[in-house]
């Protein structure tokens, strides 16, 4: 099978270029100014923008035992109309992934139904450290440990279990950082005065700067001891930007940091209007704290951008404050957010690319895929950049059906998504047949 992508602009490394792409079964065949040679489908990008498929670092796409708000199939559909063409998932699924029987079966379901390339991560609790230690590096992207209770009931909060676990893995760890005893304090504190139904406006103030910061600090002087591979999810705060170095190559870091577009996108400003549906953990903090991500996210002591997309349904979201689950479905769209900052002129479009498939790429190790670059795997986006749509119920393709950014309005929009050399997206039609593969890693 042969599709050629002509006449349209590639960003690629850093440049953003003229030419014609050539997808032969499953990789770039061949990047040129002028192909002319036969394809059984031609593609015109004229006008648009090639890029490579958005490597998401980090989703909960609920599968099993909590299928009712979302599920491999719907979520992975999601993501490719969003220009997403592989993501690395979390454990702490029903039951969490914390053996090597349980991630297996993980690994199946997605074979049967991921319509993107898949990785889950193996997760670590206070006692599994015999399982955590048989997890293949090559098929596996890493670790991953709530050092914050966060959704479910994965804290690890065993100094000693930690210490184990970042002395004896050579994988990547990465984590969830929020101290929990500062939590349940200020928990304690909102609840004596409000009781469950705490305003959801003092969520960032109950999941505090301060129980972020002890926590990644920590993490970071554990793994600055152990010698550890550490990569730190979703940073919240400006303070915390602080802990991470630019001085050196992404390949060369041992403790790397990522962001995901709803702290680049709300402030506590916007409880007011959303209310719960923008209740994340750890939360959207102040005006401060978003500028000071954005600053270290383009000065690179950030590298990677993702979405920790986590559905819960609509009903879930109405409950009070206590009650009330955090997360929210963003995999649909996290590519049109990044796309809308750079029409605001906050980042260029060869930066959108460097964080959301170059560095998750370069980070994990992932084979061939994150580039557009011949033999590597054709994972590809079209996308318009002069294309205005809201986000509205109708185009939402979310299992649970509503999203925090629904209303508002882009300037750009995904035309096409490839999935190893298969057009699986196309103007609002998806391919129903799917082709997501199993990432691999490369091993030192």
């Amino acid at each position: 099978m042969k599709i050629l992508i002509k006449n349209t602009q590639i960003v690629n490394e850093g440049k953003i270029f003229s030419g014609d792409v050539l997808i032969k079964n499953d990789v770039i065949s061949r990047i040129d100014t002028n192909i002319s040679e036969e394809a059984d489908q031609t593609i015109d990008g004229s006008g648009k923008y090639l890029l490579p498929g958005v490597i998401d670092d980090q989703v909960h796409f609920r599968e099993p035992g909590l299928t009712h708000k979302g599920d491999i199939e719907s979520e992975s559909r999601s993501a490719i109309a969003g220009g997403t063409t592989s993501f690395i998932e979390q454990p702490n699924t029903v039951p969490n992934a914390v053996t090597q029987e349980l991630l297996a079966d993980k690994y199946q379901i997605a074979s049967e139904k991921s319509f993107a390339n898949y990785g889950f991560m193996m997760g670590g609790t206070n006692d599994n450290l015999e399982e955590v230690l048989k997890t293949n590096p090559r098929n596996v992207p890493g670790i991953k440990l709530f050092l914050g209770s966060s959704t479910g009931n994965m804290l690890v909060d065993n100094p000693e279990t930690l210490e184990n676990i970042f002395s004896n893995t050579k994988m990547l760890i990465a984590v969830h950082c929020e101290d929990e005893a500062t939590i349940r304090a200020n928990t304690q504190k909102y609840m004596d005065e409000y009781g469950e139904d705490i305003p959801v406006k003092f969520h960032h103030l109950i999941r505090s700067e301060e129980a972020c910061y002890k926590s990644s600090s920590k993490a970071i002087e554990l793994a600055e001891k152990t010698g550890a591979r550490l990569h730190v999810f979703h940073l919240s705060t400006a303070k915390e930007t602080s802990l991470f170095r630019n001085d050196i190559p992404l390949k060369d870091k041992k403790i790397t940091a990522e962001v995901c577009v709803h702290h680049l996108t709300f402030t506590n400003e916007d409880y007011e209007t959303r209310g719960s549906l923008i209740k994340w953990n750890p939360a959207v903090k102040t005006q401060h704290d978003k500028d000071g991500l954005w600053e270290a996210l383009l000065d690179d002591r950030i590298d990677v951008i993702a979405t920790d997309h986590a559905p819960h349904t609509w009903e879930e979201k109405q409950n009070v404050y206590t009650k009330c689950p955090s997360g929210a479905p963003l995999v649909q769209h996290s590519l049109v957010v990044m796309l809308e900052n750079y029409k605001n002129g906050k980042i260029s479009l060869e930066r959108i690319v460097e964080k959301m498939a170059h560095n998750p790429a370069i980070l994990f190790r992932i084979e061939k895929r994150g580039f557009i670059k011949e033999g590597y795997k054709a994972d590809l986006v079209l996308v318009d950049l002069n294309e205005n749509w809201t986000v509205e119920k109708e185009n939402i393709l979310y299992k649970c059906g509503w999203s925090p950014l629904e209303g508002m309005n882009f300037h750009s929009k995904v035309t096409h998504t490839f999935v190893n050399g298969n057009l699986v997206y196309e103007n609002g039609t998806i391919n129903d047949q799917k082709f997501g593969e199993r990432l691999l890693f490369e091993v030192e």
